[in-house]
């Protein structure tokens, strides 16, 4: 087993430019599939996950060229219904997109159940019922997934998420792009790479809508054109770099982030452990990042739950500012040992 032996307590200097959002880019690629025209993409992360994604493409039929180390060409104008390579689909969790972009483009799809990390238990029953409201008939079998419509294309409907799905959202989006009628998502998850996601295919010619609330409305078009675009930072990167600078000290430019990914939920700004927490990490982010303050807040960061204390101030930075992870932050925040 591969391990990282770390000697930390020294400042850290310098300026990091922050890759395309992992998590947007892993559904964009399926996404592409729906495209009749050649798409270029840039700023993609230079991860496992984007190359297997785009080999998956390639062995569907498509033609993949790179243009730069995060640059990339696809066409798909020339694939065919035909099933993924599974062996590819097995290592990776994001593959279960394919299962929208197969059933939006073909009427019709066949995956294996997505495979990737092993983080415990994490089901595609939201995804199934997205699917089965617009009209797939869809059955999980011997590991695989079986979808296929009656007159071969989704239809629009309401769909109502019994709990957020940052995939499930993302995968009903993709499908609803190309159905016939409306689709709307009620408690849609509102994370910025969903918002990249509808971006995506709103520049390709989709009319989706509301994409970071939790009610999206999706217009089934006709068809997906051509064109270029670029997949946003990846927040959870830059905030990694930010806590790390906080941390040890240091003068650590973060470049390449976007404000509006960082703010703290509405909802919670009502806690007063919330404020002080988005005050701490505002203090903390302009010290982190001097010639970018004003950029960085790094309150509120999807897709984690992590907290972290600083020990120059005793600051507390929380990622993803549930109720109870603010409380406990705030709670260890108070307790410590004053310098």
């Amino acid at each position: 087993m591969d391990r990282y032996v770390i000697h930390g307590g020294r400042p850290l200097h310098g300026e990091i430019e922050i890759s395309g959002a992992k998590n947007a880019a892993v559904a964009i690629i399926p996404a592409a599939l729906m495209v009749d025209g050649v798409c270029r993409i840039e700023n993609m992360p230079q991860i496992s996950d984007v190359d297997m994604l785009l080999k998956i493409l390639q062995g569907l039929g498509a033609r993949v060229e790179y243009l730069s180390p995060s640059a990339v060409e696809i066409d798909c104008t020339q694939v065919r219904f035909t099933e993924p390579p599974y062996d590819l689909m097995r290592k990776i969790r994001a593959s279960y997109y394919f299962i929208g972009s197969m059933l939006g483009r073909f009427g019709s799809a066949k995956t294996t159940m997505p495979g990737g990390c092993n983080f415990g238990v994490r089901p595609i029953d939201q995804h199934i019922k997205g699917m089965t409201a617009m009209g797939a008939n869809v059955e999980v079998k011997n590991g695989f997934v079986y979808a296929d419509t009656p007159d071969g294309r989704l239809h629009g409907a309401k769909v109502y998420l019994d709990k957020v799905s940052v995939g499930a959202t993302m995968n009903i989006i993709i499908a609803a792009t190309l159905a016939r009628g409306r689709t709307v998502i009620e408690n849609a998850a509102r994370e910025p790479h969903i918002v990249d996601l509808a971006n995506f295919l709103n520049s390709m010619g989709a009319d989706i809508r509301g994409a970071g609330t939790d009610s999206i409305r999706i217009q089934g078009v006709d068809r997906l054109h051509g064109g270029t675009y670029s997949v946003i930072p990846d927040q959870i990167e830059a905030g990694t770099y930010m806590a790390a600078a906080a941390a040890v000290g240091g003068l650590l430019g973060i470049v390449g982030t976007v404000r509006e990914q960082f703010r703290c939920r509405e909802q919670y700004r009502q806690f007063p452990e919330a404020q002080a927490l988005e005050n701490a990490a505002w203090e903390a982010a302009v010290r982190c990042a001097p010639h970018k303050c004003g950029d960085h807040d790094l309150t509120y960061i999807p897709d984690t739950a992590d907290t972290m204390a600083m020990k120059n101030g005793d600051l507390m930075l929380s990622y993803e500012l549930l109720p109870e992870i603010a409380v406990q932050a705030w709670n260890i925040l108070h307790s410590a040992p004053q310098s």
